[in-house]
């Protein structure tokens, strides 16, 4: 199974065998296993790598110190054989809690002096914590060992193996983070947010060599990871990079190391700390030799989502070189002492990027002295409103802002990116496009209309150094106003015509098309038929034939791009080549938003990135392997795996059937329509049949479906007596169940058909997947990869003219009817209504209401 497939397993897994034991703390334990198992993994790798046989590995202990000595000093960190993860495994049902924690303790005493940060206490979360998962020393035996069956299929040394890895810690980090409440905000910032400040980084430091990135307060370590990788991506060597990190709490401090160390950051590159970052600033010197070591912490980049408001002690602060010549942020709300914090870090051409919670954009006090000195620096480079509701945990509004050392300009950009977010569960949550317009705007600071502007310190100043975005950006969405004349008589008015000017400069000829002027200067539509106007319409032709020039070997790049040297792409690179290209293909067509465009690419790229990693990890043979379908079903009270047909590692059944058996496939989807077709006739039959008749056992209880044993044993009765000389009529109750006995003999057949057919199916699509051609395979990539993202940006051209479809049917609607016409059928209504009630009878008090009904109607007697 892939990453994903796999990361879900896991997690369904892992959720249902934590029962009680809260997912903050669980997510301690599950991913402690998981560390554990990639050391020692990397160990046992180390040694084969270095010539040991199996019955050496064996041999390994404790006292071997010379042996001890060599492996600590290669990989930091020694195990000795019966602690080893396999060992663990194999030991089968003698495998017993104490081995857990005899390895433990052996691990905190070997560990290289090298690599003590690194590595010291790393455990202890895990080690402390082992009493929890049970109250005896067997319910704990018993629990533990499911978590090892759960993670060992997870691959951690193969040339892809880091970023599967990195992904299902990451995965189940955010998991964990989504049940985890409030306490969700200490560990993990959500992937996109992560992404989208990583990106804003990565493009001010692209053409560096060597970087050093920090995080202060780093929870689980992955917001710093996605700075990494962003940055990477402009690098010829990743190893030129240095992650610092720094967080307050000990099992999240080890979160971030494990994280860090299991993406193979070297551990030279890894500067981790366990402390207070308001009170107890990274030392300036190693505590080991602190005359030599004196330096000031000084990095290219510090990114950081702290603890929002939180209380923190600014006594005896004064003189701290952190605040100074910015003041102090109040006791109650540490925010500003975080940003203070991450400004003093940076080198004097570095930058930063903070999530904080939107009230630091207006609060007054110290809080508006220290934004008033931070804009007059000219620190703040850009302020960006996030959606509500995207952090787990909380739902206050938040934002980032990103600031600079140093800046070259005094101006600040805002940019509202409240709206942009799709709804994935409780939460809003950033799509692939919103962060990369963003992005984008941040970086070549674009004015866009009611999204984001370039604003002068001047204009800041005269509103009191608020930078509250609304003062700047006015996003809201005009509220829906009627012309007092079009509603009185009809016609649509100009100035409404005149908004929807974007798309009349585009079809310069479309606005005469579709309506005309009267001599009192509002409109009406010329054809009711509004969408066959724009079909017809010369300049969306030509519009639609434009797209498809631009378009037109797109194909061919793609092939070119994708299916050339597989082997060798670069992926993290290759989204951003096809990227940059199908943004200049549609640079010069109007309308369409090239962030849709965008949002297409990730929705495929995220199955052609997955496909690839597989090949480049196992060979491009890969793509003619055949997996056996593993499903999770109940048996007897627990949840088995068993196998459900065949899955194509890469190719998909459903494409081999669509391209290469497609006559076996429309043969076989004929028959399971002709089924469908029954179910239909038993419908229509059974809707024809009386109450009376519905009664009889032939019909279950609810009325709803023939019961197929009872009309086989009725349509015998009726034949036999057919057979002795009775006549039933067409439409009889007798005539009907026959038809239905006919029926259920043909269903049955046809569905031994589609049995026999579908299992053949299956067996010839498996068969041919597996005797494929590398040049079949690369035709079938293609149908895969290649032709749904085609498809998808095709009716970005399509999906313009329906909307502007759309707005003129509202357009033309919204003063259809007049309120003289409102008038007239009230009027016409209220005359019937008065002549009906003429034709009324009753005692005296029903005919005076009557009379002052007819009054209210406007009616009156004669």
């Amino acid at each position: 199974m892939n990453k994903q497939q796999l990361a879900n397993k896991i997690w369904a897994s892992a959720n249902k065998m934590r029962s009680k034991i809260e997912a903050n703390e669980y997510k301690d334990y599950i991913l402690g296993f998981i560390f554990y198992k990639y050391l020692s993994e990397k160990q046992e790798n180390f040694l084969k790598a270095e010539g040991y046989q199996t019955s050496d590995v064996k041999q390994l202990s404790e006292d071997k110190t010379q042996e001890v000595d060599y492996i600590k000093n290669n990989i930091g960190y020694f195990m000795a054989y019966n602690n080893l993860f396999s060992t663990w495994l194999n030991k089968g049902s003698d495998f017993n809690v104490s081995n857990v924690s005899d390895a433990l303790s052996a691990f905190s005493r070997n560990i290289s002096i090298n690599h003590k940060k690194v590595f010291d206490g790393i455990f202890k979360t895990l080690e402390t914590g082992l009493s929890k998962l049970g109250d005896t020393s067997g319910a704990r035996t018993k629990a533990i060992s499911g978590l090892l069956d759960l993670i060992k299929d997870i691959p951690m040394n193969g040339k892809q193996d880091y970023d599967v890895l990195g992904f299902i810690y990451e995965y189940l980090i955010s998991q964990f983070a989504a049940n985890a409440g409030k306490k969700a905000g200490e560990f993990y910032t959500p992937h996109e947010i992560s992404v989208l400040m990583s990106d804003i980084i990565a493009d001010h430091l692209k053409d560096k060599q060597e970087i050093q990135i920090y995080d202060p307060t780093s929870g689980s370590g992955s917001l710093l990871i996605n700075i990494g990788q962003s940055v990477a991506k402009h690098m010829a060597d990743k190893d030129k990079i240095k992650y610092y990190a720094q967080e307050l709490k000990g099992n999240t401090y080890n979160l971030t190391r494990m994280n860090l160390i299991m993406r193979g950051i070297l551990p030279d590159n890894i500067i981790t700390r366990n402390a207070d970052t308001l009170e107890d600033d990274w030392p300036y010197f190693d505590d080991n030799d602190p005359t030599s070591t004196y330096n000031l912490l000084s990095v290219n980049a510090v990114v950081s989502n702290p603890p929002y408001s939180q209380n923190w002690e600014p006594k005896d602060k004064d003189n701290d070189p952190r605040y100074s010549g910015f003041g102090l942020a109040p006791k109650t709300k540490a925010d500003y002492a975080f940003l203070l914090h991450d400004l003093y870090h940076l080198k004097h051409d570095g930058i930063m990027t903070i999530v904080l919670p939107h009230g630091v954009l207006f609060r007054g006090g110290s809080e508006g002295e220290i934004r008033k000195n931070l804009i007059e620096k000219d620190h703040i480079e850009a302020v960006i409103g996030l959606p509500a509701n995207i952090f787990f945990g909380t739902g206050i509004p938040t934002i980032i802002l990103v600031l600079k050392r140093t800046r070259a300009t005094s101006d600040v950009l805002f940019v509202d990116a409240s709206k942009g977010f799709v709804k994935v569960g409780k939460n809003n949550q950033l799509r692939a496009s919103d962060i990369k317009k963003i992005v984008d705007t941040v970086i070549n600071k674009e004015n866009t209309d009611k999204y984001s502007r370039l604003v002068a310190k001047e204009e800041i100043k005269q509103n009191e150094y608020n930078l509250n975005i609304p003062r700047y950006i006015d996003s809201s969405e005009p509220s829906e106003s009627f012309d007092i004349y079009a509603t009185m008589f009809g016609g649509i008015p100009q100035h409404e015509v005149d908004e929807l000017n974007s798309y009349w400069q585009a079809f310069p000829t479309l606005q005469s098309d579709l309506f005309t002027k009267e001599e009192n200067g509002y409109n009406k539509v010329k054809n009711e038929d509004i969408k066959q106007t724009l079909n017809d319409n010369e300049d969306v032709q030509s519009f639609i034939s434009s797209f498809k020039n631009s378009f037109a070997d797109f194909s061919e790049f793609l092939k070119q791009e994708l299916l050339t040297d597989i082997a060798d792409i670069n992926i993290s690179n290759k989204k951003i080549v096809l990227t940059q290209d199908i943004f200049s293909r549609l640079q010069d067509l109007p309308l369409i938003d090239k962030y849709h465009a965008y949002q297409f690419l990730d929705d495929n790229w995220q199955q052609i990135k997955t496909d690839f990693e597989i090949i480049q990890t196992e060979g491009f043979e890969a793509t003619k392997i055949v997996d056996a379908n593993m499903v999770t079903k109940n048996k007897d009270g627990k949840e088995i795996e068993v196998q459900d047909g065949w899955i194509g590692r890469i190719i998909p059944f459903e494409v081999v059937q669509n391209y290469i058996l497609k006559d076996e496939a429309d043969a076989l989807k004929d028959k399971e329509n002709r089924l469908l077709e029954i179910t239909s006739e038993f419908d229509a039959i059974l809707s024809e049949l009386s109450e009376e008749d519905k009664e009889a056992e032939t019909v279950n209880e609810d009325k709803t479906s023939f019961i197929n044993k009872e009309v086989v044993k009725e349509a015998k009765r009726i034949k036999a007596e057919i057979k002795q000389g009775e006549v039933f009529d067409a439409d009889s109750y007798e005539q009907n169940i026959l038809q239905v006995d006919k029926l259920i003999t043909k269903e049955k057949a046809l569905k031994k058909q589609v049995k026999d057919e579908t299992t053949a199916l299956i067996l010839k699509t498996k068969a041919t997947i597996e005797n494929l051609s590398d040049e079949r395979a690369l035709e079938l990539l293609e149908k895969k990869w290649i032709m749904p993202l085609i498809a998808d940006l095709y009716a970005l051209p399509i999906n313009v003219v329906n909307d502007l479809t759309y707005r003129v049917k509202i357009l033309a609607e919204k003063y259809a009817t007049t309120l003289v016409d409102v008038e007239e059928d009230i009027a016409s209504t209220s005359t019937t209504i008065c002549s009906m009630i003429d034709d009324l009878v009753g005692n005296d008090f029903d005919m005076q209401g009557l009379a002052e009904f007819k009054k209210l109607l406007g009616g009156y007697d004669e």
